[in-house]
């Protein structure tokens, strides 16, 4: 009898590239890799199941599992993680030197249930006291028309959304002074033009984002790997080969960074980065598992539901399948 057959869309990591090249190959799964940017794979898995397991946004995951939504079961492989201070871009002439002050302000992001702009809402809120409900909310494209929400909104009237129509954007609304800050997970093109009107909220977003991480032990989760239910219905131990399949090729993409010849040969400066990493996280610095990363497990569960997302708290162990290692 042959391998399973099963296709997995994620986007080109070095993480991810042994599965890809097929220097790593899942135990017992015939593995079909399709690349693919997380906002085209992000709607084909959410809207159709078109693939047996997709990177996901952990938000729209965890909301979903919120709502009842038992479609996709996930693996604790944090594909991607990212601190969000920088993420912060405010108008100067807004008023806004601090993150209390932006509190009534006119603040413009591309998706208001994104993973990226779910961490950013729970941050402000438990560290700075920023509710959500206090900020008037403009939804649409940084610099082209609106995005469609990965899932539906269903928010309550305190929530205050308008979503541009038109040709409206973002960044065009910032530099005509239409919008006080900017939530975006790229970086605006008017900021890397030099804007006066597009600076940080967080210049030293490093510093501010170590401090975050020592105080929280909070590395946010922005994707994770689902599964189609049905599948691990039907073949319950595809998820422990899968697993494993992603923390061996985790496990070489990490012995490039250890490969100090090389390093020092090619891109001298990033053993700097590597070590710095190391003094924040410790020797693990991309664990796999939930364990290793429940505070931001937890934190997402919670800001979901906060943030009317989900209506109630979604837990770390309903989120993901049990699995070894």
């Amino acid at each position: 009898m042959g391998d399973l057959p099963l296709t997995l869309a994620c986007w080109d990591y070095d993480r991810t590239r042994p599965l890809v090249d097929g220097r790593v190959r899942p135990k017992g799964i015939d593995l079909t890799v399709k690349l693919l940017r997380p906002r085209e794979m992000f709607p084909r898995m959410l809207d159709g199941e078109e693939f047996d397991a997709s990177e996901l946004s952990l938000a729209s995951y965890a909301s979903l599992k919120g709502r009842g939504d038992d479609r996709f079961a996930a693996l604790p492989v944090p594909l991607s993680k990212f601190f969000r201070h920088s993420c912060i871009y405010v108008r100067p002439g807004a008023g806004i030197t601090r993150p209390e002050d932006l509190r009534g302000k006119r603040v413009g992001t591309t998706q208001y249930g994104s993973t990226a702009a779910v961490y950013i809402k729970g941050m402000l809120q438990d560290d700075y006291g920023v509710g959500a409900h206090e900020i008037e909310w403009f939804l649409g494209g940084l610099a082209k028309p609106a995005e469609t929400p990965l899932i539906p909104l269903d928010l309550p009237r305190n929530i205050r959304i308008q979503t541009l129509t038109g040709d409206a954007t973002l960044e065009g609304m910032m530099e005509s002074g239409e919008l006080d800050a900017l939530f975006s997970i790229y970086l605006p093109g008017i900021f890397l033009r030099g804007s006066a009107n597009c600076k940080r909220l967080f210049p030293d977003f490093k510093r501010v984002e170590q401090d975050y991480y020592r105080r929280t032990k909070v590395f946010p989760i922005m994707h994770i790997v689902a599964l189609r239910a049905e599948l691990l219905h039907r073949e319950p131990w595809v998820a422990q080969s899968l697993y494993d399949a992603f923390c061996a090729a985790r496990d070489i993409a990490l012995e490039g960074l250890y490969d100090t010849d090389a390093l020092r040969l090619a891109l001298p400066w990033l053993l700097d980065h590597v070590e710095e990493a190391w003094s924040v996280f410790g020797d693990d610095i991309w664990a796999y598992g939930v364990a290793a990363n429940w505070p931001a497990i937890a934190a997402l569960g919670r800001y979901v539901h906060e943030q009317a997302l989900s209506p109630r708290v979604v837990t770390p162990e309903e989120l993901f399948v049990a699995i070894k290692g």
